[in-house]
C-alpha cells in the first residue's frame, strides 16, 4: 500500500485552484504506454491509471475533457502509433464513454471539442503525428489551445520537453498542474530540497555520460551514492581493475576519476560482479570479485557481496532515490542484483523510497513491489533532468501560486 505522504511543497497552481465548472479543460496526459508489437495490446497501463485522479476530479467538478498525448516516435501519421487502443483502455478504467478524434487539429476536431458537454471525454490523436509538436510551433500550439478554455499539464514524463502540447499551449490558456504532476514534483522536489537523513541515492544504467549532472547535483545532498549497472564498469576501469569485454566509456575516464576525487568517499562501488561469457540471455554466468574479471567476459550484474554491501548502506536510510538498474535486468540470469535491491527497498519501513521512471520503474514492477514504494515516477528522462537540477519547460510554464 502506498504511504500517504506529501513530501515536498510545490509552488505551482493545481486544478484545485481553478474553477472548471462548465468549461472545456485541455489536459496534456502521458499515455506513452508500451505495446505488444504484434497486436498493439497495451502491456503496461500504469501511466493511464496514474492519470485517473486528475481526470475524475475534473469530471466531478463539471468539466468536459479534451485529452492530448504522444505515443512513441512516429514520422508523420502512422497507424501503428494511433492512440485508439489507449482510448479503449481509458474507457474501461474511467467507466464512461471516451470519444476518439480522428486528428489533432482542424475544423472537424474543433467542432467535436466545442460540442462536448460537462462529463464528456475526447482523446485527440497522437500529437506527434505533426512535426510542429516537437518544434513547439506557435501556430500549432494556438490551434490546440482553441480546443479548451483552460490547460492542465499532468504529463510529468514529457515535462522536460519544450513541445507545443507541453509548453506552447500555456502561452494561450490559464495553465495549472494536475495531481500526478503535483505528486511527482512534491516527491522528487522533497528529496532534493528537504530530504530526511540519512539520504541514500542509487544510480545504475549503462552510461556515466547520462548521469554526470545527477551525480554532481546529488553528492552534496546525500550521505552515500551507490553505483551499479554499466556505469560502474567505467569507474572500475578508472580504478585500474580489469573489465574484460564489458561496456566501458573510455572517453569518460577523466570524468570518473574527477567524480571519485570530489566525492569525499560518498561514492560506493560494487565489490563483486556476475559476469557472462557473452552478451545474451543464455550466457554462461559466474561470480567474480572486482579484480578478477576474466579476459573475454563481460560484467552484466552486481554480485551477491555487492548486494549485501549496498543493503548495509540502505538499512538505516530515511530517504532513498533510485534511478537505473544494477545489471542487464532484461536477461533473467543477470537481473538478480536489480531485483534484490528492489525487494530490499520494499521492506524498509521508515524510509521514503522514490523510484525514477524508465527501467527502474520496470524493475520494481518486475519484482512485484511497486506498490510498496513511496513513489514510482512516470518519467524517466524528466526525473533524471529534475534530479540534475534543471528547469523543466513544462513545469516552468505553469502558473505560480
Amino acid at each position: 500500500m502506498l504511504r500517504p505522504y506529501v513530501y515536498g511543497k510545490m509552488n505551482k497552481k493545481t486544478i484545485r485552484d481553478m474553477d472548471v465548472h462548465g468549461k472545456r479543460v485541455l489536459v496534456r496526459v502521458d499515455f506513452n504506454v508500451p505495446q505488444d508489437k504484434k497486436d498493439l495490446h497495451i502491456t503496461d497501463d500504469r501511466r493511464i491509471r496514474e492519470s485517473l485522479p486528475t481526470l475524475k476530479f475534473l469530471l466531478e467538478h463539471g468539466a468536459a475533457l479534451v485529452l492530448m498525448s504522444h505515443l512513441g516516435r512516429p514520422k508523420g501519421r502512422d497507424e501503428k502509433f494511433s492512440l485508439k487502443p489507449v482510448a479503449a483502455r481509458l474507457q474501461e478504467l474511467l467507466g464512461r464513454s471516451v470519444q476518439m478524434a480522428d486528428d489533432v487539429i482542424g475544423d472537424a476536431v474543433t467542432a467535436q471539442a466545442h460540442a462536448l458537454k460537462p462529463g464528456d471525454v475526447l482523446l485527440l490523436e497522437n500529437v506527434r503525428f505533426y512535426p510542429e509538436e516537437e518544434k513547439n510551433d506557435t501556430a500549432f500550439a494556438a490551434q490546440l489551445a482553441k480546443l479548451g478554455d483552460v490547460y492542465v499539464n499532468d504529463a510529468f514524463g514529457s515535462a522536460h520537453r519544450a513541445h507545443a502540447s507541453t509548453r506552447g499551449v500555456a502561452d494561450y490558456l490559464p495553465a495549472v498542474a494536475g495531481f500526478l504532476m503535483e505528486k511527482e514534483l512534491n516527491y522528487l522536489g522533497g528529496a532534493l530540497e528537504n530530504p530526511k537523513h540519512p539520504f541514500i541515492a542509487i544510480l545504475g544504467g549503462a552510461k556515466i555520460g547520462d548521469k554526470i549532472g545527477v551525480i554532481e547535483n546529488l553528492l552534496p545532498k546525500v550521505e552515500h551514492l551507490l553505483i551499479g549497472g554499466g556505469m560502474a564498469n567505467t569507474f572500475a576501469k578508472a580504478n585500474g581493475y580489469p573489465v574484460g569485454d564489458s561496456l566501458v566509456e573510455d572517453d569518460k575516464m577523466d570524468v570518473a576519476r574527477a567524480l571519485m576525487n570530489a566525492s569525499q568517499g560518498k561514492l560506493v562501488f560494487p565489490v563483486d560482479w556476475i559476469v557472462g561469457n557473452k552478451f545474451a540471455a543464455d550466457a554462461e554466468a559466474k561470480v567474480v570479485d572486482v579484480q578478477s574479471v576474466p579476459e573475454g567476459w563481460r560484467i552484466l550484474d552486481i554480485g551477491p557481496e555487492s548486494v549485501t554491501l549496498f543493503e548495509g548502506y540502505l538499512q538505516d536510510a530515511k530517504t532513498v532515490v533510485w534511478n537505473g538498474p544494477m545489471g542487464v535486468f532484461e536477461f533473467p540470469k543477470f537481473a538478480q542484483g536489480t531485483l534484490a535491491i528492489a525487494k530490499y527497498l520494499a521492506q524498509l519501513r521508515d524510509a521514503i523510497t522514490i523510484i525514477g521512471g524508465g527501467d527502474s520503474a520496470s524493475a520494481v514492477e518486475q519484482a512485484e513491489v511497486a506498490d510498496k514504494m513511496s513513489h514510482v515516477s512516470t518519467g524517466g528522462g524528466a526525473s533524471l533532468e529534475f534530479m540534475e537540477g534543471r528547469v523543466l519547460p513544462g513545469v516552468e510554464a505553469l502558473q505560480n501560486k
